[in-house]
């Protein structure tokens, strides 16, 4: 299996985005930033030699209206029920939502979903990522951490399986995405979600 990813990318409504960093930033700061970041992401995503389309999952006007300019799907937020045993439900709802889309569009392609706040992305390390992930039916690279998820895949004819949360690589591979041995210094591998990853970032 090569090219023609649809990668899948959910962004929450940026006013309740990125709540760790509210003890750090201010709401309209910590918003802009939430949009900031996912602009830069959907950029690196949509120039990535490997995919061939792109679907944004979101609630957020401000940030769906950016990205029509991007040749980027845009998907609303499906509505969600909370789960005490479902981790991050909302997100999983988001990337159950834009797989099923992108399969709509393209049945036949491998899937993937990238986070929105992957803002030092670059498309070659998404490329050697989804290269990596080709040679197996279901895969997932983990943070620089070793815990969360930056990149969950799924080949042709594979439903995603997704455990996004924390801890959710450790989950992610229990349910059969395979732990990929992407290099520590992947941009890939470096989202933003706490105040010390804004100046690696």
């Amino acid at each position: 299996m090569t090219g023609g990813w649809w990668v899948v990318v959910p962004v929450k409504d940026a006013r309740r985005g990125k709540s760790r960093l509210a003890g750090v930033l201010d709401d309209d700061t910590r918003a802009a930033l939430v949009r900031s970041m996912a602009r830069d992401t959907l950029r690196a995503v949509r120039s990535a030699r490997s995919v061939a389309g792109v679907v944004l999952v979101t609630p957020d006007p401000d940030l769906a209206a950016a990205a029509a300019t991007l040749d980027v799907v845009v998907v609303d937020e499906p509505p969600h029920r909370p789960a005490a045993d479902v981790p991050e439900p909302g997100l999983r709802a988001a990337v159950l939502a834009g797989a099923a889309h992108a399969r709509t569009l393209h049945p036949d392609a491998p899937v993937a979903v990238v986070p929105g706040d992957l803002p030092g992305l670059d498309p070659d390390d998404l490329d050697a990522a989804l290269t990596l992930a080709a040679e197996h039916e279901r895969a997932h690279v983990p943070d620089a951490e070793g815990t969360g998820t930056t990149l969950l895949t799924a080949a042709p004819g594979c439903d995603l399986r997704p455990r996004f949360g924390p801890g959710s690589s450790a989950r992610h591979a229990d349910a059969g995405h395979v732990r990929l041995d992407v290099p520590q210094a992947s941009t890939l591998r470096h989202d933003v979600d706490e105040a010390r990853h804004l100046q690696q970032a």
